[in-house]
């Protein structure tokens, strides 16, 4: 079931009756590059309201109705009330956020040992779902070498919550590819909201599950990440090192479609491939953001900000903390799993999580010079 973007109104919702959504095929999002807005999307206000409360994209429509109508369906292992949120007192602007649920309801993450470690389909793996939790699949035209199929996060994080799953058959490891990394930047452009973003944990940085993913929500809030000042770490600007906390990390950045995105997604897969390939977990976030330099908080969003960072390797759920340090927490979002700790943690505790997440410092330059030198011959 194809629906083009001239196709009218979308049909993305499944059967009213339960019994008979198993049988309801699901239908393709079919978008073109004309739809892929890096102009005119801005914070109206801080913060801004979450999706359904303001004009929304095609993409919104079709992924908020959606998920929406599944949560009413009870496809879900807990309702998602308005979380309580508070930025926290401090110079970084952490956006901490209450969700109980999640840490006491979501799937028990898989034991995994390895950055490189192998699919395996006798563990929990994407082809396991319920037909429903399927809202459609991206499909670029001119057509794109394979479907992502968008699935809601059982246990979401925030409103919109959703997984982008390439063809769940091919049984792919979570391993970051580029034609996936590509539907993650432009699932971003293609939504009208600010606060949705885009991200990948590799194995060790806290993927739970070793089927390839990424993650999509709606957060409406600013994170520190969108215009974090940057210094550049190659001649041609391409490459640049954010300084500033909540961590450091890389920066990729482009405020065009077409060749200079597809050109930062060679950049950025050429250095997770140089991570993966060493043993280094990662996390990666996509943002709309400020351009490289120092801009300032009032800056206005004027491209597409991709964050990676390398970090220990940490495997399984650390109950005792207040949260897990994941792509999400590094760009300055932090969903804290009791109430104690929401209402007692201090910017300088959730910097010390963070940061004892991170590489010892020469481990840190050894990869910074590594992948320096690995963009400087992606130049030649």
């Amino acid at each position: 079931m194809a629906l083009l973007p001239d196709s009218g109104e979308p049909s993305y919702l499944l059967p009213a009756d339960r019994d008979t959504w198993e049988r309801h095929e699901t239908p393709d999002f079919v978008y073109g590059q004309q739809e892929l807005a890096l102009e005119g999307v801005q914070w109206r206000g801080v913060p801004c309201t979450l999706p359904g409360q303001l004009a929304q994209s095609r993409f919104d429509s079709a992924l908020c109705s959606a998920w929406r109508q599944r949560m009413e369906l009870g496809l879900f292992r807990y309702y998602l009330e308005e979380l309580q949120t508070r930025t926290l007192p401090g110079t970084v602007g952490f956006v901490a956020q209450l969700n109980v649920e999640r840490g006491v309801r979501r799937r028990h993450p898989q034991d995994i040992q390895s950055v490189r470690q192998a699919f395996d389909p006798t563990q929990f793996n994407f082809t396991h779902i319920r037909p429903g939790e399927v809202l459609f699949r991206l499909s670029r035209v001119p057509g794109q070498q394979e479907d992502i199929f968008v699935v809601i996060n059982v246990s979401p994080l925030e409103w919109g919550h959703v997984l982008l799953v390439p063809e769940p058959t091919r049984g792919l490891p979570q391993r970051l590819l580029p034609t996936v990394l590509q539907a993650g930047l432009e699932a971003v452009l293609l939504s009208s909201h600010p606060g949705f973003r885009v991200g990948f944990n590799s194995l060790g940085g806290l993927a739970s599950v070793n089927h390839l993913h990424l993650h999509g929500y709606y957060l409406a809030h600013r994170l520190p990440v969108e215009w974090a000042p940057s210094d550049p770490l190659d001649s041609k600007g391409h490459f640049h090192l954010l300084r500033t906390l909540p961590a450091p990390g890389f920066l990729f950045y482009t405020s065009r479609p077409g060749a200079d995105l597809e050109a930062l997604i060679r950049r950025v897969c050429l250095a997770t491939d140089y991570l993966y390939e060493h043993e280094i977990a990662h996390n990666l976030f996509v943002t709309r953001g400020a351009p490289p330099g120092k801009p300032s908080p009032s800056s206005a969003l004027t491209g597409l900000r991709v964050i990676l960072w390398a970090r220990k390797s940490s495997f399984g759920v650390k109950e005792s903390e207040a949260f897990n340090v994941a792509l999400c927490e590094l760009a300055g979002h932090l969903p804290v799993k009791q109430p104690e700790d929401f209402n007692s943690l201090t910017e300088a505790t959730a910097l010390a999580l963070i940061q004892d997440s991170l590489l010892p410092p020469t481990m840190a330059q050894e990869v910074q010079a590594a992948l320096v030198a690995l963009m400087d011959q992606e130049e030649q």
